[in-house]
């Protein structure tokens, strides 16, 4: 054999070693890669829910009538006083002994409801009244140096949150004032006709949602209007009872994908105590947890977030700085 023959074979076989080895080569992974740093660490997790206002009032109607055609829209702004609604009053025959009894009963209750309303309200008034002296006295102790920033924003925060229940406890007074004045209207038949009722609004808010539109018979004791304050908007989100029972009144919540990229700050006002049975996307029954997220995020960051919008909470268990 040729010297040249053979080095021709022996430039063959190497090439068919280099492309077999190009073949069964493995090929590059991609990976992602980081530098070990020290840093905070948050223990979370996130579940959908919805926003609803507290402060809400259902009017409906204090006897038979004839509901003339709303001229007011959802959204719209309502004054405490206002006239919302018209109802001219079916002809009544005099009531009966035991209907007058049971509207009778119905009064007595109404203001009993106002009376405890109103207790409500003074003490609301007072703890939030002590609150608001307090957050003013730790401020000035802060700003001496003689206690932690924490504490004096602790302080604030008690009092912001004292102020919103005071403003709850107002509306509830003038609810319970309106249920009343209703109460008297259904126990005034007399036989004769009656003038057209007034419907005005018990608070100042917003008109949520509305029964009717057009003019239409109405029965005692039908929905026709409901009415609240989108200041008094908290959040409620259904969670796994598993993840429920980590969960404790106060604790820190980052509310997300609202609509907005900033976050919104809340915490965990209350825990349901009973749960119920939910289907999972997947056809799986879960057992879920109503929890009530209260808003701390200034009203002026949310004023575009109105009753029943979607909203994503994320619960914050745990966080190591270091």
């Amino acid at each position: 054999m040729s010297r040249s023959l053979w080095l021709r074979r022996l430039a063959i076989v190497m090439a068919l070693v280099v492309l077999l080895a190009w073949v069964l080569w493995p090929a590059a992974r991609p990976v992602d890669s980081a530098s070990v740093d020290r840093g905070p660490v948050l223990e979370s997790f996130e579940a959908e829910g919805r926003t609803r206002v507290r402060d809400r009032y259902l009017i409906a109607s204090p006897v038979n009538a004839t509901a003339r055609r709303l001229q007011l829209q959802p959204g719209d702004a309502v004054e405490a006083g206002q006239v919302l609604a018209l109802l001219d009053p079916l002809h009544s025959a005099p009531l009966d002994a035991r209907s007058r009894g049971e509207a009778q009963a119905r009064l007595a209750a109404a203001e009993a409801r106002l009376q405890a309303a109103r207790e409500a309200e003074r003490a609301a008034a007072a703890a939030a009244q002590q609150l608001q002296a307090d957050a003013e006295r730790a401020g000035s102790l802060r700003a001496q140096g003689l206690i932690a920033a924490s504490a004096a924003q602790q302080a604030q925060t008690a009092a912001q949150r004292a102020a919103r229940e005071l403003g709850s406890a107002r509306f509830q007074a003038a609810a319970s004032a309106h249920e009343a004045e209703l109460a008297a209207v259904a126990l005034d038949s007399t036989g004769q006709a009656m003038p057209a009722i007034q419907l005005r609004a018990p608070v100042a808010g917003v008109l949520l949602r509305r029964h009717f539109e057009s003019a239409r018979p109405v029965a005692l004791g039908e929905p026709l209007l409901e009415i609240g304050d989108l200041a008094s908007l908290e959040v409620e989100v259904d969670v796994l009872s598993s993840d429920a029972v980590r969960l404790s009144p106060g604790m820190p919540v980052d509310l997300l994908r609202w609509g907005e990229a900033e976050a919104l700050s809340g915490h965990v006002l209350r825990i349901e105590p009973g749960g119920f049975t939910k289907l999972s996307a997947l056809g799986v029954e879960e057992q879920r947890v109503w929890v009530i997220v209260a808003l701390d995020s200034p009203r002026e960051h949310w004023l575009r977030l109105g009753d029943a919008y979607r909203v994503s909470a994320g619960f914050r268990l745990q966080s190591v700085d270091d």
